[in-house]
């Protein structure tokens, strides 16, 4: 029989994601002597120290605390999947599920995936985070999102993935740009071009790669950070974009035309998939969204 209480390894684990006791009493909405007591119960189980506590500097986990981080996780996950489905014997999937997505990507593949989803399992509570691909990692490293829509592109370590499909980057232009009239587009005829960045990671770290990987440099005129706001720019014929993602209307958000060619010779393609962290046990709720996802895009 184990020595620990489930209500101790959500207290743990509290600790670890949040960075102090005190934040983490707060977000069990305890006091700070209980979740004390909890993490000071596991390591005296445990016979061993599980986390570095110095005032003002908050918690750091030592290595056989990032172990039990770990298994404690999965343990609690399982434990609520066994709560939620044991009444009827797991024939209605129930619990909550927070899918995040890479913005740029989040038009084209997140209402697709929320509205099968939420068809096929309507008593699991679905919520969804859209946003830059570091804050998508940051919130997937910190257990504020369960699974997430990704570039499968610099992606850091302790991420297992599901690829989905493979995306083509093209080259978008005004309809009245001297180039629309091809079918086709090599990096080196719009090289000397003025172009407009889309300026987050990993769209500028791909779209400068490729320039890198042809020894050309892009004669850059405009950054922005935001979609729209590149293909609006491009639509007043103010320079070209390479984007991944095309909306299937061949408008501007103002409702100018563009056009969308493909690069030859071939670039690399990006790939595209959904993500989830290898540390925990994917949960029921999990698990159905990674089914789906393959059922959709496979």
């Amino acid at each position: 029989m184990a020595r620990y209480t489930l209500r101790q390894l959500e207290a743990f684990v509290a600790v670890a994601e949040q960075g102090s006791i005190a934040a983490a009493a707060g977000s069990l909405h305890v006091s700070q002597s209980a979740v004390s007591g909890a993490v000071n119960n596991l390591e005296r189980v445990f016979d061993a120290q599980l986390t570095i506590r110095r005032k003002a500097h908050g918690v750091t986990l030592t290595a056989a605390g990032q172990y039990v981080l770990t298994r404690a996780k999965s343990l609690l996950v399982e434990a609520t999947d066994l709560e939620l489905h044991a009444g009827d014997a797991g024939a209605e999937l129930r619990g909550s599920l927070t899918l995040g997505c890479y913005l740029t990507l989040a038009p084209t593949v997140l209402a697709r995936l929320i509205d099968h989803y939420g068809r096929r399992h309507p008593l699991v509570q679905l919520d969804f985070f859209d946003g830059p691909q570091t804050e998508v990692q940051r919130r997937l490293a910190s257990g504020r999102l369960d699974v997430a829509i990704a570039y499968d592109l610099s992606l850091p370590a302790g991420l297992n993935r599901q690829k989905l499909y493979d995306a083509e980057p093209s080259i978008v232009l005004s309809a009245d740009h001297p180039l629309a009239d091809r079918e086709d587009l090599a990096l080196a005829d719009v090289a000397a071009e003025p172009m407009i960045l889309l300026d987050v990671n990993p769209s500028r770290e791909n779209t400068m790669t490729m320039f890198d990987a042809a020894g050309m440099q892009p004669n850059i005129r405009f950054r922005t950070t935001d979609y729209e706001v590149t293909r609006s720019l491009v639509g007043r014929g103010m320079g070209f974009a390479i984007l991944v993602q095309q909306p299937a209307g061949g408008q501007s958000y103002e409702g100018r035309s563009l056009v969308v060619r493909p690069i030859r010779p071939a670039v690399r393609p990006v790939p595209v998939s959904i993500v989830w962290p290898d540390a925990v046990r994917p949960s029921q709720s999990v698990s159905a969204m990674l089914d789906l996802a393959a059922e959709l895009y496979g």
